[in-house]
C-alpha cells in the first residue's frame, strides 16, 4: 500500500512539474527590448518593442535556449524600413547555433544566402538580400530590410547594435575549429546545442536518437562533396561519451540488423562522437574521421591550482629567450665589426703596400724595411730638399 501510494504521489509531482514548466520556461521581451532603444544613430524607433512575429517563432524562440526575444521596426531618414528582431540565449554556443539555423532556413527558402563570415559585425554574420543576421555573445540579431542589404541600411545598423552587445568569448564555439579544413568548413557549417537541431542540421537520421545533450553536449556538422556529410558530437565529461558511445554502438548494430539506414562510419575519438554520412564508401568515411583530432580543454570552475607553476615557466622562458637573444646578438655584433675591419684593414694594408712598391729605399738590413734614423733612406718629402743655389738656413 505504501509503494502504491508513494507512485501515486511520485507521478502527480511529475505531472504538476510537466504542467509549470511551459511557464517557467516562457520566452519575455523585456531583457532582449533594452538593447532596442528608440534611436540608433540616424535610424528611430517607429512603435515598442513587441513579442517576435508568428511566422519566425519556430526558427528563433522555440528552443529551450532561449531566454529573451523582442522585435522593433526602424526607420531610417530615406523612410528605408528595418525590421529588427533581438533573440537572447543562455549561451555563446546556442546563439551561434540560432545563426546557422537561419542559414539553413535561408539557403532552403532560396533567399540567397550562402556562407557565414567571421569577424565583420559580430561574432559571426550571414547575409541574403534583404536580411543581415548575426550573433555576437549570447545574442543573436536578425534584421530584415525593405531594399536589400546593398542598396539600404541593414548593415550600419546591424553595426550599431553589434557595438551595445557584449562580445562573450569573442570566437566563434571551439568545437567548429575541430572540423577537417575548418577554415573552409565554417562557411557552411551547422552547429547544435539541442536534439531537435542536432537533427535538423545532420537531416534526421535514425542513429542519433541515441544522442542525448544532457550535461551540456554540443554538436557541429559540415558537409564535405567527396567525402560525405560528417557529425561531431562534443560531451563534457568522459563519463557522458562513454555511455553515449555504448548506447550508439548498439544503435547502429540494430539499423543494420533491421536494414534501415545506418552512418557510414561511426567513431568515438575523445569526448567525441564522430559520425559519417553518405560517404562513397566506407573507406573514405573512415579516412575523414581520421582528421577529427581531439583537443580537451580543462576549465577550472575556481582558482587555478597551477596558475603560479604556469607563471613561472613562462617567465623562466622568457628570461632565457632574453638571454639567448643577447647572446646571439652580441656574436652576430661581433662578426660584423670583424668582417667590417677586416676588409677596411685589408684595403688599408693593400693600398699602402702598392704605394710601397713605387718607392725608392735604400736598406742596410738585406732589403727589410727599417727605421730611417740616421736619414739615408731617400726623402719622398721635396719640400725638405734644398735646391739648387739655396743655402741652409
Amino acid at each position: 500500500m505504501r509503494v502504491s501510494l508513494f507512485s501515486k504521489l511520485f507521478a502527480g509531482c511529475s505531472l504538476l512539474l510537466l504542467l509549470l514548466t511551459p511557464t517557467l520556461a516562457e520566452v519575455t521581451t523585456k531583457e532582449a527590448a533594452q538593447f532596442l532603444p528608440n534611436r540608433l544613430g540616424e535610424f528611430r524607433a517607429q512603435g515598442a518593442s513587441q513579442a517576435v512575429a508568428t511566422r519566425d517563432k519556430a526558427a528563433l524562440v522555440e528552443d529551450r535556449s532561449v531566454l529573451s526575444a523582442a522585435s522593433r521596426l526602424y526607420i531610417s531618414p530615406d523612410n528605408e524600413k528595418i525590421f529588427v528582431t533581438l533573440v537572447k540565449t543562455n549561451s555563446d554556443s546556442a546563439a551561434f547555433a540560432l545563426l546557422t539555423k537561419w542559414r539553413l532556413q535561408a539557403v532552403g527558402d532560396q533567399r540567397g544566402g550562402r556562407v557565414i563570415k567571421l569577424n565583420n559585425i559580430g561574432g559571426a554574420v550571414f547575409c541574403t538580400l534583404q536580411t543581415v543576421a548575426f550573433y555576437k555573445g549570447t545574442t543573436f540579431a536578425l534584421l530584415n530590410g525593405d531594399l536589400g542589404v546593398e542598396k539600404g541600411r541593414a548593415a550600419p545598423l546591424a553595426n550599431m547594435i553589434a557595438e551595445t552587445l557584449d562580445a562573450g568569448s569573442g570566437e566563434i564555439p571551439v568545437l567548429v575549429k575541430h572540423l577537417p579544413d575548418w577554415e573552409t568548413a565554417q562557411t557552411e557549417a551547422a552547429y547544435a546545442v539541442s536534439y531537435d537541431q542536432l537533427q535538423q542540421i545532420a537531416g534526421n537520421r535514425p542513429v542519433l536518437d541515441a544522442v542525448s545533450f544532457a550535461g551540456g553536449t554540443e554538436a557541429v556538422s559540415a558537409s564535405y562533396k567527396q567525402a560525405g556529410h560528417l557529425v561531431i558530437v562534443e560531451y563534457a565529461t568522459p563519463q557522458l561519451a562513454t555511455d553515449a558511445d555504448t548506447r550508439i554502438n548498439a544503435r547502429v548494430a540494430q539499423l543494420r540488423g533491421e536494414g534501415k539506414p545506418a552512418p557510414s562510419a561511426y567513431r568515438r575519438v575523445g569526448n567525441y562522437a564522430v559520425f559519417v554520412f553518405d560517404a562513397p564508401d566506407e573507406a573514405t568515411a573512415a579516412a575523414l574521421i581520421d582528421k577529427v583530432k581531439y583537443e580537451k580543454d580543462v576549465r577550472w570552475l575556481g582558482e587555478d591550482p597551477f596558475a603560479v607553476g604556469r607563471a613561472n615557466r613562462a617567465w623562466l622562458n622568457m628570461s632565457t629567450s632574453v638571454i639567448v637573444n643577447t647572446v646571439k646578438a652580441t656574436g652576430i655584433a661581433i662578426l660584423i665589426c670583424l668582417a667590417i675591419g677586416g676588409v677596411f684593414g685589408g684595403w688599408i694594408f693593400t693600398r699602402r703596400r702598392a704605394q710601397a712598391a713605387f718607392s725608392e729605399k735604400f736598406s742596410d738590413a738585406g732589403g727589410m724595411v727599417r727605421l730611417n734614423i740616421d736619414e739615408i733612406s731617400a726623402q719622398n718629402n721635396s719640400a725638405r730638399l734644398i735646391g739648387h743655389g739655396d743655402k741652409a738656413g
